[in-house]
């Protein structure tokens, strides 16, 4: 795999300040409900529905910080947009952990990324017990609001008031404690399809694909060699398609107490990317069966989308070149971007009838979060938005809204910097639109000046001509990870 030497980025001017950025990583306390009043430029009449993002709203318990901010307690935002106007409403995933060490008023768990309960080795050794923080994703569908989380079954949301209802099991066909990832996709053809890893010495990867009714029409479930960390997927009309990164889990350390589950995985650099295809139930290939290809490909989280010609997939990607580790004595606050691997947009030609890969490097850029038209998800596609640093070359934080028009290779970019700090960004299709840009991207941005968050509305099809609107909040909301948006109104 190729790669990108950083230093590049030290003849670039600094687009940030590592104190900025640090202050998006701040505990946000109180729940709120209010109309936004405070807005630059013009909502969109068209623009109807509500967005939903999931992220750590608590970064600490009652002072006690977090070892890594993926550890903290899910916390759901909500902005309705109707008649051009916006409301803003907020609200904690009451957890059975989040409700046990807010009375408690401490740390009673050990987090996946690196979180300890105080007193040492002793106090955590053979406790295996890992919090449900339910902070990783927000969906709705089939009329339900989930907060999802990959180790465990999702919580069920009122999506009017955001209180937590309960686990949601699906009519029985999960069982309890059984995950449900935090990444699914939505098949244009008004499916979800969404898996879960049980890894071991042996991983069983399960797949589901729902209904509009959101009910479990199917489940498959497949043996895989080996130790799986998949954060994401693929989908296309035939196939469900997993890279299988290549790193191995010791449990020694976690069994003692001495580390989180998440530091004792390591990547074996010189190892292939294992990439596993499965047909979907509807599947109508040939040859009904599991394909495993193998690629150098370094380490990927996520996904941007995939499609089949003939006898080929293309499967667009961000891809790094290692992972980065979570030390035991590490603060996350104080991250060196600049000796990181960025990740990077690649794109991987599968050519099953040679069982043959081939890897292509399509932009230097450090990006994120990728996300295109729902439509042409599992289909091909034009266009692609992500999150991207400032700066064309070297690892940052992510400040801009970048679009890749991957048919004429051209880019656009809008940038935040030197003092905003973006999020995923959400690609919302004009209603009764007929481009597959035409619409508005929408994303959360830190606004380290102030220190609230911004959401910031752009034109799709001409980002770089600045927000068309920004909605200042009355108070930041601590770095998220993933969210979505509906077409339904909830205040």
């Amino acid at each position: 795999m190729q790669t990108v030497d950083n230093q590049d980025n030290l003849s670039l001017e600094k687009s940030y300040s590592q104190k900025d950025w640090q202050g998006g990583y701040e505990s946000l306390n109180q729940e709120y409900d209010y109309w936004i009043d405070e807005i630059e430029g013009q909502i969109p009449l068209e623009l109807q529905g509500t967005l939903f993002r999931n992220g750590p709203g608590l970064l600490d318990v009652n002072g006690q910080r977090l070892h890594h901010p993926f550890d903290g307690d899910g916390m759901i935002s909500r902005i309705t947009f109707t008649n051009g106007r916006a409301h803003f409403r907020n609200r904690f995933v009451e957890t059975e952990g989040y409700l046990t060490e807010k009375k408690a008023g401490k740390i009673l768990y050990r987090g996946v990324f690196g979180t300890q309960k105080p007193g040492g080795w002793l106090a955590n050794i053979f406790d295996f017990k890992i919090k449900h923080i339910a902070n990783t994703n927000v969906i709705y569908w089939g009329n339900k609001l989930l907060a999802l989380w990959e180790a465990a079954e999702p919580y069920l949301l009122n999506p009017q008031t955001l209180e937590t209802l309960g686990n949601e099991y699906f009519n029985g066909v999960l069982s309890t404690g059984e995950a449900f990832s935090a990444h699914p996709r939505i098949d244009p053809n008004a499916k979800l399809v969404n898996f879960a890893i049980k890894p071991g010495p042996t991983t069983t990867i399960n797949i589901f694909e729902l209904n509009t009714n959101g009910e479990i029409i199917s489940k498959q479930n497949h043996s895989v060699p080996g130790f799986c960390f998949i954060h994401d997927f693929v989908i296309t009309e035939n196939y469900c398609i997993f890279f299988q990164n290549p790193v191995k889990f010791n449990p020694l350390p976690f069994a003692l107490g001495i580390a989180s589950a998440g530091q004792c995985i390591k990547v074996q650099k010189n190892q292939p990317t294992k990439i596993i295809l499965i047909p979907r139930t509807n599947s109508q290939t040939a040859e009904n069966e599991v394909k495993v290809l193998e690629t150098k490909a370094g380490f990927i989280f996520h996904h941007v989308n995939a499609f089949e010609v003939g006898n080929e997939i293309v499967v667009d990607s961000i891809c790094y070149n290692s992972l980065t580790e979570v030390e035991a004595n590490s603060d996350y606050r104080e991250s060196k971007f600049e000796a990181n691997a960025p990740g990077q947009l690649w794109r991987f030609n599968l050519h099953l009838s040679e069982n043959k890969v081939e890897n292509q490097l399509i932009d230097n850029r450090a990006c994120e979060f990728p996300v295109i038209h729902p439509n042409n998800v599992g289909k091909p596609y034009r266009y692609l938005y992500s999150a991207a640093t400032h700066n064309p070359s070297g690892n940052a934080p992510l400040q801009a809204i970048w679009k890749v028009d991957i048919t004429s290779d051209t880019r656009e970019i809008w940038s935040a910097a030197p003092c905003g700090f973006v999020g995923e960004p959400i690609f919302i299709p004009r209603p009764n639109s007929e481009k597959e840009d035409e619409g508005w991207v929408i994303t959360l941005v830190y606004d380290a000046e102030h220190h609230r968050t911004d959401v910031v509305i752009l034109d799709a099809q001409n980002i770089q001509q600045g927000a068309i609107a920004k909605l200042h909040l009355k108070h930041h909301i601590p770095y998220g990870l993933h969210g979505s948006f509906t077409s339904e109104t909830f205040i």
